[in-house]
């Protein structure tokens, strides 16, 4: 858990991922597309990414635990959490206080 939340506050915007996810690489792109540039840690490829990913799981509560996103080094969610904000107009203001975007 240390480690999640040692990574998790290293940049404004920090995204846990596996590789092969399809719903991982939409919440990255959603990201890219608007303008953010997040550390992405893909657990499949980290030597401990299994340990990080039981963490996470403990952390949300459910399983799987990927995508799961942190903003301004606090959990925000995975994907439905992340779609509602954005489909609310409410993402983009969260990344802007946390100084992921500038515009």
């Amino acid at each position: 858990m240390d480690r999640v939340m040692r990574l998790a506050s290293q940049k404004a915007v920090v995204i846990f991922s596996l590789s092969s996810c399809c719903m991982c690489h939409t919440i990255k792109r959603l990201f890219c597309e608007l303008g953010v540039n997040p550390a992405v840690h893909e657990l499949d490829e980290d030597p401990r990414g299994k340990e990080m990913e039981k963490a996470l799981v403990k952390l949300l509560g459910r399983s799987p635990a990927v995508p799961v996103v942190f903003v301004g080094g606090k959990l925000v969610g995975s994907t439905d959490k992340i779609m509602s904000l954005h489909l609310g107009g409410k993402l983009t203001p969260l990344l802007k206080e946390a100084g992921a975007l500038w515009l």
